[in-house]
């Protein structure tokens, strides 16, 4: 039985940050390809909306999301990943830490 007893704050600030980063990635891809599809079926009316008005610029302007999207997600993993690091490492000492079941081969 092995304890882990204290997480390193950097190497989780970064492992959260590339998380978040490829997370937000997806969430751009979704956000500005989706509007995009919507904003085309309603330019060829096919569909009717009262929320957009078809192709415009604000379609282009939301292909930004490909790239804040990632950075947004990036930061908050990155600080998500300092704070909790340092909650864990904070209470581990009351609680005993995680306990696990390690194979050495």
């Amino acid at each position: 039985m092995a304890k882990i007893i204290r997480v390193g704050i950097l190497f989780s600030a970064k492992l959260l940050t590339i998380y978040g980063e490829g997370i937000g990635l997806i969430m751009g891809i979704l956000y500005s390809f989706g509007g995009a599809l919507i904003d085309i079926l309603v330019s060829l009316g096919w569909i009717t909306s009262t929320e957009t008005p078809g192709l415009s610029a604000g379609t282009a302007l939301a292909f930004m999301a490909l790239i804040g999207m990632p950075l947004i997600f990036a930061a908050g993993g990155f600080f998500l990943g300092i704070f909790g690091a340092l909650f864990y490492n904070l209470t581990s000492k009351w609680s005993g830490g995680i306990e696990m079941d390690l194979e050495l081969d």
